[in-house]
């Protein structure tokens, strides 16, 4: 197939998906995924029932698959490009902030998956993904302090804070992104360096 007809039928592709994600996140705002139909999407996206199937095979796979891909482009957007001359600390920051930004930008989409409580799947699956990142900064906060140990225990001290951010983005959506991006991350990591102070001392 011609390279310029493989774009074309790509675009088709996510302009349909596109469609659907949409008509799914308003649907959303009237009712629980309990009482959502194929049809019921389908002509909110203004397509046809075999569009649909031809994209998902159902609505939990639909589910499944638009997780996944928040979670991708949740991925990419923290990654970035790395800023070479900044400590891991400042990394760890800047992370967060991408990721606020990231949000604040989809916010019509988080605002409703993330602070509806009706689509707990996309909760679920920014938390596993949020515990990952924060175990694994832990970890290695652990190899290059070992002269130091954590007061609170290790997998409490993961919950907590992949709860509480997850916690807080969710409550700052839920009242309409009163502070920017910039400023929650500042405030998220002054607490998180602190709780941090607090929870380790030397051997």
């Amino acid at each position: 197939m011609p390279e310029r007809n493989r774009e074309q039928i790509d675009r088709r592709i996510l302009r349909t998906r596109q469609l659907i994600k949409d008509a799914f996140i308003d649907l959303l705002q009237e009712m629980d995924i309990e009482k959502m139909s194929i049809s019921r999407i389908a002509e909110c996206a203004t397509i046809n029932r075999v569009t649909f199937y031809l994209h998902y095979r159902d609505i939990p796979d639909m589910l499944n698959k638009m997780s996944d891909e928040m979670i991708h482009d949740i991925v990419l957007a923290m990654n970035g490009d790395p800023d070479e001359g900044s400590a891991a600390e400042g990394q760890d920051s800047l992370k967060l902030l991408r990721l606020l930004e990231h949000i604040a930008e989809h916010s019509k989409f988080y605002t409703v998956v993330l602070g509806s409580r009706r689509a707990p799947i996309f909760t679920e699956r920014l938390l596993r993904l949020l515990t990952e990142l924060i175990s694994t900064r832990i970890e290695e906060l652990e190899n290059e302090a070992p002269q130091h140990r954590a007061v609170v225990q290790k997998d409490i001290a993961i919950w907590y804070g992949s709860s509480a951010l997850i916690g807080t983005i969710a409550a700052w959506l839920r009242h309409d992104m009163p502070y920017t991006p910039s400023y929650l991350a500042k405030q998220f990591y002054l607490l998180i360096t602190q709780m941090k102070k607090e929870t380790c001392e030397p051997d």
